[in-house]
């Protein structure tokens, strides 16, 4: 389908990766991972021909068409949302615009019928006359309602327009399709509508994506960039985290004899190709493991953060208390009647299809927004760890050094016991005074995440805290979430983060909210509450 031969790429003296070989073959779904900054964007801009490599070459079967996620969301802020999606098939939509531009022609001509009778019948041959419905068909699947097709793109929000986008690169049946980060500022439903469409394609996929649940879901390989290569292994992303953490862990048992490194190496696939059987990949998966060379699994160079929440002092029973909270936004409801109470120890999601929601919510709860009515009371013992969505205002004062920033939430200035709260988050050595005004996103909200832990909350409060992050260091949160002893309350759009930390969900409708004691999973699958959903957002003429 796609081959790679000999690519190189390097900036200065940082070599992302040397000669690296590959084969995309048809049907298969392959995750590209990497630490960030290994070079896994500029790789799909590579393939897609968007940038130049310093050597080797790309190679698309002939007569095959790729499909690229657009980055860009402005782009097509002039065109229809309906236009903009059958335009992700260039010959497809040049043809129509050639055949309407003849019809339109005021001196049409014995010629001009010639022309548009041949250009008809290819129209024909590409499922023309379906294009139109087959368009509105995969918007309203992902998420934008009918009334939006015949608007103009800059006519919608940001998470609509990235929808419209998504739509574009899966119109028209691609033989390639290649996707950076497809399931950010997507809710839970539509990342699911996306996992079923994924794996019911029929071609090639190559994404890149810090989704785990995503990825096990739809991926049969993981393209790992690694120690400035590339290398393509069989099965989805737990299965390569895991035995490349067991091959990590026999390499350093260096006195364990070879038969045994590959009798437990064996059991373990075994164990994982049983366990494939109950996934939605279930037959493809196991045939391909089944082939597996054991040789070909190495351990990673990744490293993983040290996260571990401790509470300074043990909370007592009373948590939080939540009474009749309301909030509008330029006249538009988003928290309506919010009353609960949080027990001692609940891990508790809360989640809304509008993220203005859920954002308002942390807000309030740390005094950064005032609701219009309503009460909210913490217990006397607790205090709250918090790891905001924006981050910014903690930043925006003068630029210092990380030890500095750090130091100034901490009584105690010690300067190894400051180090160390770094040093779990991957801050190490001289990168300790690195400036706060130079930082990127993701290590911003490492040092966030160094403040949260410092502060030794007993009530943890995190707004989509895997944002930026990592897959390594979203692997090593989502634990820490999951063995920290207090009480949580968190945002994620991460599937996999909230289904195995969450055993409550909240949710946040302009109507209402919803408080259940279930799973997330068990909580999209029960039917009495979709009912319940439904109703709620069709009260406040949001379905």
């Amino acid at each position: 389908m796609i081959t790679v031969s000999d690519l190189s790429l390097q900036f200065g003296k940082r070599v992302l990766f040397e000669e690296a070989n590959v084969v995309f073959s048809h049907g298969n779904c392959y995750g590209v991972i990497g630490a960030n900054g290994a070079g896994k964007s500029t790789f799909l801009k590579i393939l897609s021909g968007e940038k130049d490599a310093n050597k080797g070459h790309v190679a698309l079967e002939p007569g095959k068409r790729m499909a690229v996620l657009k980055q860009d969301h402005y782009e097509y802020d002039e065109v229809r949302v309906l236009d903009a999606v059958m335009m992700g098939h260039p010959k497809l939509w040049n043809l129509m615009k050639e055949k309407d531009a003849i019809y339109l022609k005021p001196d049409f001509s014995e010629a001009d019928g010639l022309k548009a009778a041949e250009l008809e019948g290819e129209f024909a041959e590409m499922d023309g006359w379906n294009a139109e419905p087959d368009a509105a068909a995969l918007l309203s699947g992902i998420g934008i309602k009918e009334k939006y097709h015949d608007k103009l793109v800059k006519d919608l929000d940001g998470t609509q327009k990235v929808r419209v986008l998504l739509a574009q690169a899966l119109f028209g049946d691609p033989d390639l399709l290649v996707l950076d980060e497809p399931t950010n500022d997507l809710d839970i439903e539509t990342v699911n509508w996306l996992e079923d469409f994924l794996l019911n394609f029929k071609n090639t996929v190559i994404v890149v994506s810090h989704d785990r649940h995503f990825l096990d879901t739809v991926c049969t390989h993981i393209v790992d960039i690694d120690f400035a290569k590339i290398n393509v292994y069989t099965g989805n992303y737990t299965f390569w985290y895991q035995s490349s953490q067991l091959a990590l862990k026999q390499k350093l048992a260096a006195n364990k004899k070879t038969e045994e490194k590959r009798a437990e190496m064996q059991a373990f696939i075994d164990r994982f190709s049983a366990n494939a059987s109950k996934s939605r990949q279930a037959t493809s998966r196991r045939k391909m493991l089944d082939k597996l060379n054991l040789e070909e699994i190495k351990p990673s160079s990744r490293k993983y953060p040290g996260i571990i929440f401790e509470a300074e002092r043990t909370a007592g029973d009373q948590i939080l208390m939540v009474e009749k909270l309301n909030y509008s936004y330029d006249g538009r409801p988003l928290l309506k009647d919010v009353d609960f109470t949080i027990n001692k120890g609940e891990k508790i999601t809360v989640i809304s299809k509008d993220g203005l929601a859920t954002q308002a919510f942390y807000k309030i709860l740390n005094g950064e927004l005032e609701a219009d009515s309503g009460t909210f009371e913490f217990g006397q013992t607790i205090t709250s760890s918090y790891l905001p969505l924006d981050n910014e205002k903690y930043f925006s004062d003068d630029p210092m050094s990380l030890m500095d920033w750090l130091r100034q939430f901490s009584q105690n200035k010690d300067e190894q016991y400051i180090r160390g709260f770094l040093g779990k988050m991957l801050f190490s050595g001289e990168e300790v005074h690195k400036m706060s005004n130079v930082l990127s996103g993701g290590e911003k909200v490492r040092c966030m995440v160094s403040r949260m832990m410092l502060k030794q909350g007993n009530l943890l409060m995190a707004n989509e805290p895997t944002n930026h992050l990592d897959l390594e260091s979203i692997t090593a949160f989502n634990n820490a979430l999951i063995n920290f002893k207090g009480t949580i309350i968190f945002t994620s759009h991460d599937h996999q983060f909230t289904q195995t930390v969450a055993n409550r969900i909240i949710e946040l409708t302009p109507s209402g909210m919803i408080d259940s004691l279930k799973t997330l999973d068990e909580y999209l699958a029960d039917e009495g509450i979709k009912a319940m959903r439904e109703e709620m957002y069709h009260a406040a003429a949001l379905v």
